[in-house]
């Protein structure tokens, strides 16, 4: 569902002034990012119309737990294509502006549903992947664990279904697939930030994917503000202090000049 409204120059610089002081002057603020973050780095989402990977692909077909275990040819099509285009991607200006404000005690944690690790290049290091990282890789068999440089030599200069160098057995790329549980870990780290948040920026996620979709709605149920940053609309658009219904270089991307100018 989209936004039915554009704002105008005005009102946009007004919203991200808002934005800029309600962080600030935040004690504990939590990021809270979707796909849409990565999308100017060159990575699809996964619901766009014509763009989203889901239109060409079937998640249940290929990315569940069902189909790594019995199509597994289908499945590493799928996630090679995803990993070829995560290896050319960068951070762009979102990432580094969430790294920066952590940098500055601003962000005490990031919490993504995104698997490209993108918020780790930039420079953010508490990061929760709710979803794993598609740059390293297990072995379901013997345990083994597979580096990102194997992984990505596997996945980007071979072509068939990868294998453990240990065991000889399939490997499972590091990300959560539809019919897996959330690495309990991982949920905790990123709950229990939800209930110390005094402010929680949500950016570029369409807050369709459950459970992690719950995480901003806790935060604000246990008192924290809400910005959202996103082009789509959200069902949590009601309950935010501030809406920046705007590309995430226009939204969280220009936000630190205006949180540490002099004036501000």
């Amino acid at each position: 569902m989209g936004r039915k409204y554009q704002l105008g120059k005005e009102e946009k610089d007004s919203r991200l002034a808002q934005a800029a002081n309600l962080i600030k002057h935040s004690s504990h603020m939590v990021v809270f990012t979707g796909a849409g973050i990565s999308t100017p780095s060159g990575i699809p989402d996964f619901r766009s119309p014509q763009s989203g990977l889901w239109e060409k692909y079937d998640p249940f077909e290929v990315a569940s737990i069902w189909a790594f275990r019995n199509h597994p040819e289908s499945f590493f099509e799928w996630i090679r294509s995803l990993s070829i285009q995560a290896s050319t991607a960068a951070p762009n200006q979102a990432h580094f502006a969430i790294a920066e404000l952590e940098n500055r005690g601003l962000v005490k944690a990031v919490i993504t549903q995104n698997i490209d690790s993108l918020h780790q290049e930039a420079g953010s290091k508490n990061v929760y992947e709710l979803h794993g990282s598609a740059r390293t890789a297990t072995c379901p068999q013997c345990g083994s664990k597979h580096d990102q440089q194997y992984f990505r030599r596997i996945m980007l200069e071979q072509q068939g279904i990868p294998h453990c160098a240990s065991c000889s057995e399939i490997i499972k790329p590091d990300v959560v697939l539809f019919g897996e549980e959330l690495p309990q870990e991982v949920w905790n780290g990123a709950y229990l930030e939800c209930l110390k948040a005094d402010l929680i920026l949500v950016i570029g996620s369409s807050l369709e994917v459950s459970p992690a979709n719950s995480l901003p709605e806790t935060a604000v149920k246990s008192g924290a503000q809400l910005i959202i940053n996103n082009l789509s609309a959200t069902h949590l658009d009601p309950l935010a202090d501030i809406l920046l219904p705007m590309d995430v270089i226009e939204g969280i991307g220009s936000l630190p000049p205006l949180i540490f100018s002099a004036t501000s």
